[in-house]
C-alpha cells in the first residue's frame, strides 16, 4: 500500500466533507497519509435537470476515470449516486456507517408539510421526492430545483418557494441541522435506496487497499442495508431519476442474529399511483431480500408506473 493516497471527491462543499470524514478515517484506521483532489462531473457542470443527463451515474463516472487512469487511490461518492451495475476493474472497499437516512422540509417560518397551506410551492429535484409529496395529496405546487444545498435553501429564504425538501444526511455533515423544520417520517417519504451511505471505491487489482478499506471502513449492517435496497433500484431496472424509494433496518431477530427489513414504494410520476411492499430476510441474504421484493412489485406493475411520466394511470 502506498504511503499517501489521493483521494478523489467533487469541488463541493458535502462532497469534500464526506471525503474529509473519510480521509480522516483512512489515516486514523489505516496508518497512511491522504491528499485530497478535487474532480469536476458531468452534473456539478450542467445545470440540466438529472433526469435530463441520464440521472445515474451524472456524478460518478469523472471519478472513476480518474481513479482507472491512476489520478486517485481512493474515490468517494454518496452511495445513492452509483449506479447498481458494477464497474469494470472498481471494487467497493467500504460502506463506512450511515447517516439517518431520511428526507427532511427546510420551510419558511418553521412551518412542517401539514402546515404549509395548500397551494404553497415547495421544490425538489427528485422525482421521487415529487412523487411521493404528491401521493400525500396536500394540495402543493411541486417544482424542480437543481444546485448546491445553499443554493436550494436560498430559495426558501429569498422567498421564491415555500420550501425545500432535501436530504438529512448531507446537512447532518455539513452542520446545518438548524435549518430543518421537518424531519419526514418514512411512512410518508421513503428515502432513495442507499441515502444517507457513503461509497468508498477503489481499483480492483489493489486488492492489499481494497482488504484495509473493507476491514478498518466498512460498516456491515449499513452495507447489508443498501445491498438490500440497491437490489430493490436494480430488479426494477430504475436509476436515480426514477419515483422509487427503499429503506432497509438490520434488526435483532430474537435468536442470536440478525435480519434484514425492508419497504419500498414504486409510483406513478404524478403520484397517484403506487405500490408499496415490505420484506424479510437473513442477514447473509440481504440482496436476496430486496431482489425477492421488487420482484413481487414487478408483478403488480412496477415497471410500467415509473417508465411512464407525467400518465394518469388507472387503478
Amino acid at each position: 500500500m502506498k504511503n499517501t493516497l489521493k483521494i478523489g471527491t467533487r469541488a463541493s462543499l458535502l462532497a469534500r466533507t464526506q471525503c474529509g470524514h473519510v480521509a480522516e478515517m483512512i489515516r486514523e484506521r489505516l496508518g497512511v497519509e491522504v491528499e485530497l483532489v478535487e474532480i469536476t462531473t458531468e452534473g456539478d457542470v450542467s445545470r440540466a435537470p438529472l433526469a435530463s443527463l441520464g440521472g445515474t451515474g451524472v456524478f460518478v463516472s469523472a471519478l472513476r476515470d480518474a481513479l482507472l487512469d491512476g489520478r486517485v487511490d481512493v474515490a468517494v461518492h454518496s452511495l445513492k449516486d452509483i449506479p447498481t451495475a458494477p464497474a469494470e476493474g472498481i471494487t467497493l472497499g467500504a460502506v463506512p456507517p450511515r447517516e439517518d437516512p431520511r428526507d427532511v422540509l427546510v420551510a419558511r417560518d418553521g412551518l412542517t408539510l401539514g402546515e404549509l397551506p395548500p397551494g404553497s410551492v415547495v421544490a425538489t429535484g427528485s422525482p421521487r421526492r415529487a412523487s411521493q409529496l404528491g401521493a400525500l395529496g396536500l394540495g402543493l405546487e411541486i417544482v424542480g430545483l437543481r444546485g448546491n444545498i445553499d443554493t436550494r435553501v436560498g430559495k426558501v429564504t429569498s422567498g421564491e418557494v415555500d420550501g425545500v425538501i432535501l436530504a438529512r444526511a448531507g446537512l447532518a455533515r455539513i452542520g446545518r441541522l438548524e435549518l430543518v423544520t421537518e424531519a419526514i417520517d418514512p411512512i410518508q417519504m421513503l428515502p432513495a435506496p442507499g441515502q444517507g451511505a457513503l461509497a468508498v471505491e477503489c481499483r480492483t487489482t489493489d486488492t492489499e487497499l481494497a482488504a484495509g478499506l473493507r476491514e478498518h471502513l466498512d460498516d456491515r449492517f449499513t452495507r447489508a442495508a443498501v445491498e438490500a435496497e440497491r437490489a430493490v433500484l436494480s430488479t426494477l431496472e430504475a436509476g436515480c431519476s426514477a419515483p422509487v424509494g427503499a429503506l432497509a433496518e438490520v434488526v435483532d431477530d430474537g435468536q442470536d442474529g440478525h435480519e434484514v427489513w425492508i419497504r419500498a414504494v414504486a409510483l406513478s410520476h404524478d403520484g397517484t399511483i403506487d405500490i408499496r411492499r415490505s420484506a424479510s430476510g437473513p442477514l447473509a441474504d440481504a440482496a436476496g431480500v430486496g431482489t425477492r421484493l421488487a420482484a413481487g412489485m414487478l408483478e403488480e406493475g412496477a415497471a410500467e408506473l415509473i417508465d411512464t411520466p407525467g400518465r394518469r394511470q388507472q387503478a
